[in-house]
């Protein structure tokens, strides 16, 4: 008789070899890439299983890097963004490096300071057919671009949208020395507010089709 091949078993956690971090399914993680020249993989663990041999095999979802999507990286684009795709894999745990946090949008731009293993998402892609959700989103300044959170921007006391120094003739140098700035189309009134330094969406921000 053929000998049957034990059950798969689900395991609620597994630890990763050399740096002793635990991951469970929710998790995201570096994996290494077949390119030792690349930086590394990041996807999120579905779940976690051993296989016929006992080897833990994890269920992830891939996340892409905008140079690896079809449309490539726009402008917009920040160095740390991700787009988490419909791209579903199973991959051996030994293949894990490490762990990250993948933020949202909102909750990245709140970030004091960036670590290596902080990353964004604001997009889910179809890696099939290249198309995002949502696909369309706030713009501002007067180029009518995607908040890029890397890029310098500053406030109007007038109609609290934002602009890039460069689109308003300034250095970032000048920039960050304002204390007040007031945009071409506004003007100042007698109560002037103290221009903000959160990098919050204007409630005046468009939302255009850009991807």
């Amino acid at each position: 008789m053929a000998k049957t091949r034990p059950p798969k078993k689900c395991l609620d956690s597994f630890t990763i070899k050399g740096i002793n971090k635990i991951v469970k399914a929710g998790d995201c993680v570096l994996m290494r890439p077949w390119d030792s020249g690349k930086p590394p993989y990041v996807a999120k663990v579905e779940k976690i299983e051993t296989d016929s041999r006992n080897s833990i095999r994890v269920r992830i979802r891939w996340y892409y890097r905008p140079e690896e999507s079809k449309g490539g990286r726009r402008q917009f684009h920040g160095a740390k963004e991700l787009f988490l795709s419909d791209h579903y894999d199973v991959q051996s745990a030994d293949t894990i490096e490490d762990k990250c946090t993948v933020h949202t949008f909102k909750n990245y731009t709140k970030l004091t300071s960036v670590e290596n293993e902080d990353y964004f998402c604001r997009f889910e892609y179809n890696y099939a057919t290249g198309g995002f959700t949502p696909d369309r989103v706030a713009v501002f300044c007067k180029c009518e671009m995607p908040y890029n959170p890397d890029d310098l921007m500053v406030e109007c006391e007038g109609c609290n949208d934002w602009f890039h120094p460069a689109c308003i003739s300034m250095t970032p140098e000048d920039a960050k020395r304002l204390e007040h700035f007031f945009c071409e189309n506004c003007s100042p009134d007698d109560d002037v507010k103290r221009t903000r330094n959160s990098r919050n969406f204007s409630k005046h921000s468009e939302i255009k089709h850009v991807i």
